[in-house]
């Protein structure tokens, strides 16, 4: 393929165009993992991010890549290109029609030392995206690096997040902490603090935290009004996991404080012990989450 029809070329730019801010604050990192993503296990956020912002999702195999004109391609990043893909689909792994055999989008990406752009061809991919309004054939990354090498382990990561994503019990999206509060107990050292989050859809979810005398706090969490004290708090690298650990802020806000300052000093502690239970997000630098 060494030229782009015209009508193709207008639906790619129109396809861009939305995303253009988005690509200008890209950090060169993330832009250059869109030619060469890291071998490495890639951190469990980093392709939740992807899933969660991505109404498509495709494993396909690059077919062939044309290298757009300046005056084709506005407001690339410096030192980058804007390559237009097609790619032979294998599989559609998110989505909720069909999608045609080959699919085209557009990605701008870094140039290597002698000014060359990197080649795709024949590579397989997976690929995080959205329709083109009017065109089946098209479809816009959602990120500059959402074009990802495709790996066994990619795949099976990428199909494990969608499942969690579309379950009926998906855990809600966590806007920020709603209030606060600890209530003690009948016996020195007993309390309990619960910590009311606020979601996107308004569905209920809690943090608790149980302290008993001569025992470390136990915390859990809580997807309805009902508490299960016993239940352990959700392991890494798991929808609810990520949902906590990439969206609570690092303390809590003092607007969500209502008690006592000893109250609100022991809830502050046994926040402190759920951020520190749930470790770091692992977000690759500069990526913000859905």
């Amino acid at each position: 393929m060494n030229y782009v029809p015209k009508w193709l070329l207008a639906t790619c730019l129109l396809a861009t165009a939305s995303s253009l801010a988005a690509m200008q604050q890209t950090p060169p990192k993330a832009l250059e993992s869109a030619v060469s993503p890291s071998l490495t296990a890639v951190p469990y956020s980093d392709y939740a991010d992807l899933v969660v912002a991505s109404p498509v999702i495709v494993d396909a195999t690059v077919r062939s890549e044309v290298r757009l004109k300046p005056a084709e391609a506005p407001n690339v990043p410096q030192n980058a290109v804007r390559l237009y893909i097609e790619a032979d689909v294998t599989a559609l792994i998110r989505g909720t029609g069909a999608v045609p055999p080959r699919i085209g989008y557009t990605i701008d990406v870094p140039l290597d030392s002698r000014g060359r752009p990197p080649r795709y061809r024949k590579m397989r991919v997976l690929l995080f995206a959205r329709g083109v309004a009017n065109n089946q054939g098209q479809i816009q990354l959602v990120r500059s690096d959402a074009q990802r090498n495709w790996t066994a382990s990619n795949e099976a990561l990428t199909r494990r997040i969608v499942r969690e994503v579309l379950a009926p019990d998906t855990p809600p999206t966590v806007t920020g902490i709603g209030n606060a509060f600890y209530t003690s107990g009948d016996l020195p050292g007993e309390g309990e603090t619960q910590i009311f989050l606020t979601t996107a859809d308004h569905r209920p979810i809690s943090l608790n935290v149980q302290r008993r005398p001569d025992q470390p706090p136990r915390w859990s969490v809580a997807l309805s009004e009902v508490v299960d004290q016993s239940a352990p708090p959700p392991p890494r690298d798991t929808l609810l996991w990520y949902r906590l650990a990439c969206s609570l802020p690092a303390t809590l806000p003092d607007a969500a404080l209502h008690g006592s300052e000893a109250d609100n000093a022991i809830v502050a502690e046994d926040y402190a012990t759920i951020m520190n239970g749930l470790g770091s997000c692992g977000r690759a630098a500069g990526r913000m989450g859905a």
